[in-house]
């Protein structure tokens, strides 16, 4: 969802006639819609690891999306399509054949769905060169890097930290597990809590369902104005990424833009039931000397040893910040911007 926003952002006026399309029930449209997107949704469903019972109706719904998807495309008329994956990208490639079309692969091992478009599209662009032999056949291949919200370069250490009342006289650690949390290390760092706070300002994203028990074990710390849980931030998170000195955090697609993007150091714990998608990431960054890696079996035992050893570690932390500075690509959503107005641009002489 991000890296499309990023893209529309960038692209400015020439996203004047645009739309978006998204999964039933689809956890984007709130947010499109606030942003005045034209919006429109297809049925969709997975068909990689579903049981027997499900697949019926799963391959049902992937049929059902594409007729809808023809439907709005005959209707729309689009130029060119941009496709971020996931499979409710499915129904529309296979609708929009002929439709010139950019797809982004963000992350280092595309997934299924993205395996599966990739056939159908003109342009693949890559968040980092190691996702070249994952497309074997011959395709145009652009590596863009992973776009970022354009708003998130407003944030400085000093203007973030004052804005999240945050002071100077200790380092800041990031705690963060996506707009739903992740439970073990919301558990593992609740357990430890008083510990990381003799080290550390603790910026504690939760996740709005552990968000009540966060704010319970808050009333209790000694020090309890140096931790800042948040259910959620969005319009903040940029806030969060530049006051920070170190972050514990999944591995993620976007963390492979918005860590580097802030040199901002890791501890990454790859969610262990996410295929390996999550650790290919986090093998990726923790390789190149920005982060270290935990399994989330670690959590418990090793959590803790970890943030202290960084923390009293400061030539490493800058050593790890220089590195994971080095990965920035500050300019992804123009490389991507570019690629589809050059695609559009194509469609259009040839259609004349």
């Amino acid at each position: 969802m991000y890296p499309a926003l990023a893209v529309l952002q960038t692209l400015g006026s020439d996203a004047d006639s645009v739309l978006w399309v998204g999964g039933e029930g689809g956890m984007e449209a709130e947010m499109v819609t606030r942003l005045n997107i034209p919006y429109k949704t297809i049925p969709a469903a997975g068909i990689h690891g579903v049981g027997l019972r499900a697949l019926p109706s799963n391959i049902l719904r992937l049929l059902r999306g594409v007729f809808a998807s023809r439907k709005i495309l005959s209707e729309y008329k689009p130029d060119a399509l941009l496709f971020t994956g996931g499979y409710v990208a499915v129904p529309m490639a296979v609708a929009g054949v002929k439709i010139p079309s950019l797809l982004y692969t963000p992350d280092i091992e595309p997934g299924l769905a993205i395996k599966a478009i990739a056939h159908f599209s003109d342009c693949i662009a890559m968040t980092a060169e190691e996702s070249r032999s994952f497309f074997k056949f011959n395709h145009h291949l652009v590596v863009s890097g992973y776009p970022t919200r354009p708003e998130f370069t407003e944030w400085k250490k000093e203007k973030a930290r004052k804005h999240l009342d945050l002071h100077n006289n200790k380092p800041v650690l990031l705690v963060f597990g996506g707009s739903k949390g992740a439970l073990s290390i919301n558990k593992a760092v609740l357990q430890i809590l008083p510990q990381l706070l003799d080290l550390a300002q603790v910026v504690h994203i939760t996740g709005q369902p552990h968000f009540a028990e966060a704010q319970a074990v808050k009333t209790s710390l000694i020090n309890s104005d140096e931790y800042h849980p948040f259910p959620y931030l969005h319009e903040d998170m940029g806030a969060a990424f530049a006051a920070a000195d170190l972050a514990v955090c999944r591995a993620g697609a976007s963390t492979l833009g918005e860590l580097p993007l802030f040199g901002l150091p890791a501890i990454l714990v790859p969610y262990p039931y996410a295929w390996r998608y999550q650790k290919v990431n986090a093998d990726y960054l923790v390789k190149n000397g920005g982060a270290v890696m935990l399994k989330d079996e670690e959590l418990n035992t090793a959590l803790l040893p970890t943030v202290t050893d960084l923390f009293h570690s400061p030539d490493r932390l800058v050593e790890l910040k220089q590195k994971m500075t080095s990965l920035a690509t500050p300019n992804a959503a123009e490389v991507l911007a570019s690629t589809l107005r050059n695609l559009t641009t194509a469609n259009k002489g040839a259609a004349q």
